[in-house]
């Protein structure tokens, strides 16, 4: 008895269309994984960018005549901020927001980190919070004396 193992024309047909329907998901599934790590990445980049501006503002107490927007120079190729200075509704506190934004595949994303100064204690209290398609906030509290 001769007999050979062997796929038949049908059962290949099956499989190239399962394979078909398949790998378009897979595909879309896989850019949707890079996009979330590149938005990770970048987002901590432009948290510690803020971070370093918000310091500056505050400590060398320039708050209140610099520039209120720019770019984070050539090592930082995209990144840009803008701040803005708001009146708290509590003693004689102002709150400064520095707000970052930077390119992911296209899109503009940003994060906002903010701090309560005055014109006597240089930064009081920290938050952070981002803003893009889809919106995460985090807090975080510094206090210094």
């Amino acid at each position: 008895m001769n007999t050979r193992a062997a796929f038949t024309f049908v059962e290949i047909l099956a499989a190239l269309i399962f394979l078909a329907i398949l790998l378009p998901a897979v595909f879309e599934g896989i850019t949707y994984a890079n996009r979330a790590s590149v938005i990770a990445e970048r987002q901590a980049v432009a948290v510690e960018l803020a971070q370093n501006k918000l310091a500056e503002l505050t400590l060398d107490n320039t708050w209140t005549s610099a520039d209120p927007s720019g770019d984070f120079g050539p090592d930082w190729p995209g990144y840009r901020w803008e701040s803005t200075q708001t009146t708290w509704d509590r003693d004689s506190m102002t709150v400064l927001a520095v707000q970052t934004y930077f390119p992911v595949q296209g899109r503009e994303q940003s994060i906002t980190l903010s701090t309560l100064v005055s014109s006597t204690a240089s930064s009081l209290t920290t938050t952070s919070s981002s803003t893009s398609s889809s919106s995460t906030s985090g807090t975080a509290r510094k206090t210094s004396r």
